[in-house]
């Protein structure tokens, strides 16, 4: 045992320059390690020393369950996981804008690249999936080398769009009715709305031509269904698409036909969502009687749901009683049931996506929208409202209704994580998926707000403390000195007491023995 006698000496000989190192370099520690927590949580969503903590120092602490206990917990994570799955599945944008004529356009414009690579890589991946099959990958590499459809294929997975655009062509000089080939120039190289149209009606003509072909030929065995099957796919995208250009040309009503046609020719297409197309359409014309039977279809309880079907549903209930309504009548006279549907419309929209209010109330920037969305997450959110703010614009007090009712939803719901009311809870791992999935220029909206951790706000309070420690002992160092030694002996009092006790009660050779050691 050391001798009490030698600390306070020690003490006693400790210099204010002493404490003024000691409380500098604390606080450079804590403030680095708080530059470390806040650069963490900002990019993760979470403390670095809490995941530390829990994930390697929470089984030392917590010990080890028996194998039965370690095996069912093991098969209910997977089922979590199981379940969590298609709730942060990423779905294809349905309205999602052209490479060429206008995100490079942004680009050109800003600087700024507003796709990221996890979503182009997404992209190809449908493209993949749409434009290719089986066969492709079935013939020799001597053939493959001079074959179109093969050469499309490493088209699409060429990450330099350049390299790609180049390949198209390359297909297209091999067989000039290569479809795929006119999507592709269509889709990229194309700088203007008029010039992609006209190469998508090549790849119509091209496409429907070998569609026909493919159909006479399809029940011969799987290898003719599978080029049926890529066909199919051709000749729906490529019409899909000439109605979203005939849409931004403002030929909305031959957009809607050409919607409407291939909705009713291809109804097994519905994974597309072509009927969001529609509605967006529709809502552009003032059709709302219209709007309202395509929801009537839609909206249906076995049917997954989206921002569009939602929000469009409040905006269609909002619309009877918008121009007319008042806070203030309203707090003094109750709603109407007009009001109160419009404003259980609201609410059930903003629980199904919580996001979008800030976007159509304009507190929050616009920025173009991905190509792949998440449902009930900031990237459905920004591609929902960058195509349907100006439809909401257009109905007179519906942003007022919506400005005055939507945080209503919150207190219905104060632990969305938890449990839901209209839907199921809200999925955790949205965040971390919009993240992926919207440019790093784009602060993502996060729902529910995330208190700052513990252990920011505690290496903020050390580092602040210490550092004003700090700057006190280097001006007042003689006080400082000896506040810093009655603090000091004040700690260590409590112990010296307990030594006294003991050398009273301990016989006196027991007791010199221990100091010895």
């Amino acid at each position: 045992m050391v001798d009490l006698e030698y600390i306070a000496m020690f003490l006693n000989t400790l210099t204010p320059k002493f404490y003024v190192a000691l409380t500098g370099t604390s606080s450079l520690i804590s403030g680095l390690i708080l530059i470390f927590e806040w650069w963490y949580f900002r990019k993760y969503g979470t403390s670095f020393i809490e995941q530390v903590s829990l994930n390697h120092l929470g089984p030392w602490l917590g010990g080890v369950e028996n194998n039965n206990n370690g095996n069912n917990n093991t098969n209910n994570s997977q089922n979590n996981n199981q379940q969590s799955v298609p709730e942060c599945k990423v779905w294809r944008n349905p309205l999602n804008l052209l490479r060429g004529a206008e995100y490079n356009r942004y680009t050109w414009v800003t600087g700024k690249e507003p796709l990221t690579y996890y979503d182009m890589n997404l992209s190809a991946q449908d493209h993949q999936t749409f434009f290719t099959c089986d066969t492709d990958h079935s013939r020799p590499s001597d053939e493959l080398a001079s074959v179109p459809s093969a050469v499309m294929q490493r088209a699409w997975r060429e990450r330099n769009p350049q390299a790609r655009i180049k390949a198209a062509h390359e297909a297209l000089e091999k067989d000039s009715e290569c479809a795929t080939a006119y999507i592709l120039l269509a889709e990229e190289e194309a700088t203007t709305i008029l010039e992609t149209e006209r190469l998508f009606k090549q790849a119509l003509k091209v496409g429907e031509a070998n569609y026909k072909k493919s159909q006479s030929t399809q029940h011969l065995g799987a290898h003719y269904e599978a080029i049926h099957r890529r066909d199919t796919n051709v000749c729906v995208y490529v019409r899909r698409r000439l109605a979203m250009c005939a849409r931004k040309l403002g030929r909305v009503k031959e957009a809607v036909k050409m919607m409407r046609d291939l909705m009713k020719e291809f109804p097994m297409m519905s994974v597309l969502n072509i009927h969001e197309n529609l509605i967006e359409a529709l809502l552009e014309l003032q059709a709302y009687a219209d709007v309202q039977a395509v929801l009537a279809k839609y909206d249906d309880i076995s049917l997954p749901k989206s921002a569009t079907i939602c929000y469009t549903a409040a905006l269609l209930k909002a619309r009877a009683v918008a121009d007319k309504f008042s806070p203030e009548i309203a707090s003094k006279r109750g709603l109407s049931t007009a009001e109160m549907n419009a404003v259980e419309a609201i609410h059930r929209a903003v629980e199904f996506n919580p996001h979008v209010p800030k976007y159509l109330l304009e507190t929050k920037s616009l920025i173009l929208p991905p190509e792949h969305l998440l449902k009930r997450g900031d990237s459905e959110a920004i591609a929902y409202a960058f195509f349907h703010l100006p439809h909401w614009k257009r109905v007179d007090g519906a942003l007022n209704l919506l400005h005055c009712t939507w945080e209503g939803t919150f207190r219905m719901i104060p632990y969305p994580l938890e449990k839901g009311h209209l839907f199921y809870p809200y999925p955790s791992c949205t965040e971390s998926a919009d993240r992926e999935l919207l440019p790093a220029f784009h602060e993502v909206s996060v729902y529910p707000k995330k208190e700052l951790p513990f252990f920011i706000l505690f290496t903020a309070g050390l580092c602040s403390v210490t550092a004003l420690l700090a700057l006190l002992t280097h001006q007042f160092p003689e006080p400082m000195g000896l506040v810093a030694k009655t603090f000091l002996n004040t700690i260590t009092s409590p112990f010296n007491f307990l030594v006294e006790k003991l050398e009273g009660v301990l016989p006196s050779n027991l007791w010199h023995q221990l100091t010895r050691l």
